[in-house]
């Protein structure tokens, strides 16, 4: 672990990613106030807020894998938090000549960037950070995700309720630039020269093909394809479960988001410890996860007490901080580096799929049924991730043997 806080790579990313999680907050609180004020509290025009979130994610997560698998990654991830800040001084520049509906394009080009810079991260970890220590590292980029779910709201709220929309958007600048500057620190990386030039099309096809060719990523992906589904469910319905079974005004649920933020926390402080044994037990970790989210489900649902409902949540974001170390790990130790960018590509659709199709059906379902119904078929699809995960072969990963950087040279400090 000592020796995972003097890897460079490792901090300017985690720093990095710090400083984006406080970026995405103010400006997820900014434009849902500032969109609701604006709107007349309009759920279409919040609806919409959301939908472009997702949208892009679905759409650009593919051809930003392929394009991260071409590109340098540390030239790659400063000019996608480059452009960010360009793009809201832009988008601040219209709303001051009165054109407040530019605010949306904010959230659209935040997700398309993210696409193309996320992916090469992920490939600076699997160039730098031995395999040893790719759960740890993880683990602690997943606990500082945690920490932002706790405050990441009422940091953006704040901002934005004693300073305006301007400033929220001027601090969004700051943030983004800041990023881009530390993120300078990375070591130089080059790709390796190809044997023969490829198109990205051709490459894109060709990730596909592997994704397709292996039984453990095609399991994976049809894995997050249920789980979206089942998240996508029962994510918009959570305002009634605070409603109708807790008897709370609907501002609780912010509180239902805080015990999920503090399970995630703890979930990857846990999975950081205990990165080496996990990495042993795997598939059995994996299935007992969705054994315990399953559960978790049916009590969300029949808990009228809201410390019972509070602490299903902490337990539901423990499970989901283990859920995402151990996928993050898998996908950078089995996943070769070049394919790296595009296995992620493929992943990352099939769950916004998964929770978009979801999120589309859970209040027609509801109103056709109950909150019982929509929460029990959510549990069981979550109960039937179980036959995936056990036919998964986690616990020996193909490259997890030797650390992935190139030899003879060091990345540390």
């Amino acid at each position: 672990m000592n020796s995972l806080f003097k890897n460079r790579v490792f901090l300017v990313v985690a720093g990095a990613d710090l400083l984006q999680q406080i970026g995405i907050w103010i400006r997820n609180m900014a434009l849902l106030f500032y969109v609701m004020e604006q709107s007349g509290n309009n759920p279409i025009a919040v609806s919409l807020l959301t939908a472009l979130e997702y949208l892009p994610i679905f759409l650009f997560s593919l051809i930003g894998g392929t394009f991260a698998d071409r590109w340098n990654p540390k030239k790659t991830v400063i000019a996608g938090d480059a452009l960010s800040a360009v793009s809201i001084l832009l988008i601040l520049l219209l709303v001051l000549a009165g054109l407040w509906q530019a605010v949306f394009v904010a959230t659209v080009v935040s997700a398309i960037v993210s696409q193309f810079s996320q992916p090469s991260s992920s490939v600076l970890f699997r160039q730098h950070v031995p395999a040893e220590q790719v759960g740890s590292a993880v683990g602690i980029t997943q606990s500082l995700m945690a920490i932002f779910t706790i405050l990441g709201p009422i940091l953006g709220t704040f901002i934005y309720t004693q300073l305006g929309l301007n400033a929220s958007l001027i601090a969004l600048i700051v943030v983004f630039l800041t990023a881009a500057g530390i993120q300078l620190l990375l070591p130089d990386a080059k790709r390796e020269a190809r044997s023969e030039a490829t198109s990205a099309l051709t490459d894109l096809k060709d990730g596909l093909r592997y994704v397709w060719e292996r039984s453990n990523l095609r399991i994976t992906a049809a894995l997050f394809l249920i789980s979206g589904l089942s998240i996508g469910l029962t994510q918009p319905l959570d305002v009634f479960l605070v409603i109708e079974r807790l008897g709370l005004p609907k501002e609780g649920v912010q509180w239902l988001t805080a015990s999920e933020g503090v399970g995630m926390l703890v979930g990857g402080l846990a999975a950081a410890a205990a990165a080496g044994w996990i990495g042993r037990y795997r598939r059995g970790v994996m299935t007992g996860i969705m054994l315990i989210w399953s559960a978790l489900t049916f009590v969300e649902v029949l808990s009228v007490w809201t410390p019972l409902t509070a602490g299903a949540r902490v337990l539901s974001g423990l499970c989901g901080a283990f859920f995402q170390v151990i996928f993050t790990a898998f996908m950078i130790q089995e996943v070769k580096q070049e394919y790296i960018g595009r296995a992620n590509g493929v992943m990352i659709p099939m769950m916004m799929a998964g929770i978009l199709l979801g999120t589309g059906m859970s209040g027609m379902l509801m109103n056709m049924s109950s909150l019982f119904v929509v929460y029990g078929v959510s549990s069981l699809l979550t109960l039937s991730c179980c036959l995936l995960t056990l036919r998964l072969k986690l616990d020996q990963p193909h490259h997890a043997m030797k650390s992935n950087a190139p030899e003879n040279v060091s990345y540390t400090k």
